[in-house]
């Protein structure tokens, strides 16, 4: 691997790296199509920056980090999904599809430092200490965001939270008109 080519370490990174990033870009932006454009002009800097990675077993980290960034500066204010957005609604086959139907869309209403420590703990199975070189932050602070980012998932699923003191938080509920 030391005289592995920047073009094929690039290649390399491409084949191992594009699903995740796709997925966490998905979960970021709400959009498989602006998630899409986030992770290509992620490789498109990486490919530019790539002699700032200086420690290869830190790829993933660094990658989610550049796709991070590319992932808010595509973001807009109060910007809604636009993938099915003008498709009827059809039944699901199981009930096990409903159930990731309702968590994605329950991850979508999180605040995005929620999401993101939620789709790299859960969905992409990183390391705690890979998830702080990422999102460059302390541990701790890791920690502290998922416990806050997996209340906030149950009450955006309508499921009751108990906080530290033993109150409980019910989550409010839309009434029909």
């Amino acid at each position: 691997m030391l005289f592995q080519s920047a073009e094929s370490r690039y290649n390399l990174w491409v084949r191992e790296h594009y699903r995740f990033l796709l997925r966490s870009a998905w979960a970021l932006t709400g959009s498989r199509a602006i998630a899409e454009d986030v992770v290509q002009d992620c490789f498109a800097s990486a490919w530019k920056h790539r002699e700032q990675l200086r420690d290869a077993t830190l790829a993933r980290a660094w990658l989610f980090q550049i796709m991070r960034r590319a992932a808010y500066r595509h973001a807009t204010p109060g910007m809604q999904s636009l993938d099915d957005e003008d498709q009827p609604e059809q039944a699901a086959p199981d009930a096990g599809l409903d159930d990731k139907l309702d968590v994605v869309k329950a991850l979508a209403r999180l605040a995005p430092i929620h999401r993101e420590v939620l789709v790299l703990f859960y969905f992409d199975d990183m390391p705690t200490a890979q998830m702080a070189e990422a999102l460059e932050i302390a541990p701790g602070t890791v920690l502290s965001r998922l416990a806050r980012a997996r209340d906030a998932l149950k009450l955006a699923m309508g499921v009751p939270v108990q906080t530290p003191t033993g109150a409980r938080v019910t989550p409010l509920r839309k009434t029909q008109p």
